[in-house]
């Protein structure tokens, strides 16, 4: 990025977050933030699993999770992804439902 005379509030969103080297100039707005829910989910998703009392069942959960965002790594379809949130989002929550419940 080019060194600018304006004083940083007179930056745009756009060239601030290409600064911190938070945004990737060669994608679009959209795939960011998608980016930034899936990574999102993945850790919520990891944080839900150590809660789980069982050593096993901790470890396979683990396991089943890193499995599952590899092997939907490379997926460019938005509608797809979209859906692949949506879907782990509803797991994760009948994880914490059924945590929730084996702790009462």
């Amino acid at each position: 990025m080019a060194s600018s005379r304006l004083p940083p509030t007179a930056l745009t969103l756009k060239q601030v977050m290409e600064h911190i080297l938070l945004f990737d100039p060669r994608g679009d707005d959209e795939q960011f933030l998608r980016r930034q829910q899936v990574l999102q989910l993945y850790r919520k998703i990891l944080k839900a699993v150590r809660q789980v009392p069982n050593e096993a069942d901790r470890h396979y959960l683990r396991d089943w999770a890193r499995e599952d965002f590899k092997r939907n790594k490379g997926a460019t379809d938005e509608d797809t992804i979209r859906m692949m949130i949506t879907q782990g989002n509803l797991q994760l929550e009948e994880l914490e439902r059924t945590l929730k419940l084996a702790k009462s």
